[in-house]
């Protein structure tokens, strides 16, 4: 496959999905901080999404948002369809989009189990498809995990599974595209101040994951998010095939 390089001088472009809310948002204020254009892309939430879109305008950046179910094929192709028209080409894909749920594996309804997995797992892949056949050379595709792949809390078990998928697939990704300057990476959260994170715990349970870490407090969305402007940016060139655990020293 031919990789296409952006223009000299040209604007970069991210694609940031999951990008109304939580860590999402952050990265795309973060990418448009460092003079990206960036595709906020958003499943549901349109008022979100659009003041995501608007605090990144007023800033003085260029954004734009665009609806689509990351497990669908023909809405995400459309929505890379729509980053080059608007912007010129793609340089960075970063995928945001989740679903969480938590339960015992012997109690957990099957139908969640599949609505996780639909969203985590083949989301994730077809995001990377599209990154793959239109990230231009110098890019960066970087998927998301979560910690608890290695810290195996109870009631993770069907988002912990999704998850070590991501980093299976993602880092497979990066050695299938050798050859093409793209960096290939994911990072890992520990507990981040979320909503999606704090929905459904009680003040204790919150109080004990954010003492969990070496650091003792819980990651913000904007902590991620400086990792996710490293991978993507010059300084982390060096960095690829790699799953980073950004979780404040958590075994």
């Amino acid at each position: 496959m031919t990789t296409n390089h952006a223009p000299p001088g040209a604007e970069r472009t991210a694609v940031v999905t999951g990008g109304s809310r939580g860590i999402g948002r952050a990265v795309a204020h973060r990418l448009a901080r460092a003079d990206l254009a960036v595709v906020v892309n958003y499943a549901s939430d349109a008022d979100a999404a659009e003041e995501t879109v608007a605090a990144i305008t007023a800033a003085g950046g260029r954004s734009t948002g665009v609806r689509a179910d990351v497990a669908d094929e023909h809405a995400v192709a459309a929505l890379f369809d729509r980053a080059e028209q608007e912007f010129g080409g793609v340089d960075v894909v970063v995928n945001c989009a989740g679903r969480l749920a938590l339960s015992p594996i012997a109690d957990l309804d099957l139908a969640v189990l599949d609505a996780v997995h639909r969203t985590n797992i083949r989301g994730t892949f077809v995001v990377a498809q599209q990154a793959a056949r239109r990230l231009r050379a110098g890019g960066s595709f970087v998927g998301f995990s979560t910690s608890v792949v290695g810290t195996q809390f109870p009631a993770y078990g069907a988002y912990a599974a999704s998850k070590g998928a991501v980093e299976a697939l993602t880092l497979i990704l990066a050695r299938e595209l050798r050859g093409r300057d793209i960096t290939v990476n994911t990072v890992a959260p520990g507990p981040t101040a979320t909503d999606l994170f704090l929905d459904g715990k009680t003040p204790e349970q919150i109080d004990r994951l954010a003492k969990a870490p070496p650091l003792e407090r819980l990651g913000t969305p904007e902590d991620i998010a400086e990792v996710v402007a490293f991978l993507t940016g010059p300084e982390g060139r060096w960095v690829n095939g790699q799953v980073l655990r950004a979780n404040g020293g958590m075994v």
